[in-house]
């Protein structure tokens, strides 16, 4: 049975979540603010957390990056109801895997949560060491990110999306697949946070390098490739 961290303030909304959460299986603890989030994260074993942003003693961004230090592979839902674009990048740039904006259906939520907890399940299997392409070096176990023998450092969001277009390099992946695969969410035609971290992967990867490996398809996608 996967045990779930609930951390979110408002009583009626911890409630339903805990309430829901156990009709469909799982085990849940509430905590009222940040603080008191990050103690039962200390002391007892999750399998995934849902956390609110705007929270007492510690919001839900500062949160997830202390959890992040301890551990970086469990899965992070922020349900919020702050729903910008901004607010969304700021969410994955502190470790968040994936974003619920309220008012929320709990059928979607519990949709995610499956999807997370399976995304856990399969990483479970022994992984490679490192991934290459060209002279850019992807050391798996560590996360560290190295192009032509420099370091460069990327944020957990931007670390995943590169990971996924090496993993897929010669081939478009369209800003639908992106989201869905990267973001663990359907790609809205009103946002461009898949271009924002497009933007910032090439000011890391290709700005002082060549070749330049990530390119846009225009009308397509994206790709990453030392071909054109």
């Amino acid at each position: 049975m996967y045990t779930i961290l609930i951390i979110e303030d408002e009583p009626r909304v911890a409630s339903l979540l805990m309430n829901g959460l156990e009709e469909n299986g799982y085990q849940a603890m509430v905590a009222y603010d940040g603080l008191m989030g990050l103690r039962l994260f200390q002391t007892h074993t999750f399998d995934l957390v849902i956390s609110d942003i705007v929270l007492p003693k510690m919001d839900g961004f500062e949160l997830a990056k202390e959890i992040r230090k301890t551990n970086p592979h469990i899965p992070i839902l922020m349900l919020t109801a702050l729903g910008s674009t901004n607010d969304k990048l700021d969410g994955f740039d502190a470790g968040a895997d994936d974003y619920m904006v309220k008012p929320f259906d709990f059928r979607e939520l519990n949709a995610r949560i499956k999807v997370l907890l399976k995304r856990v399940a399969g990483n479970t299997q022994e992984l490679p060491q490192e991934l290459v392409y060209a002279d850019l070096r992807i050391d798996l176990q560590r996360k560290d990110v190295e192009r032509n023998g420099i370091s460069i450092k990327l944020s957990p969001k931007e670390y995943n999306l590169l990971l996924y277009m090496v993993e897929n390099a010669e081939r478009v992946l369209s800003r639908v697949e992106i989201a869905e695969k990267v973001w663990n969410t359907h790609f809205d035609t009103g946002t461009n946070f898949i271009d924002v971290y497009i933007n910032y992967l090439r000011k890391k990867i290709d700005r002082d390098f060549e070749p330049k490996l990530i390119h846009t398809k225009a009308g397509m996608g994206f790709i990453l490739t030392d071909k054109l």
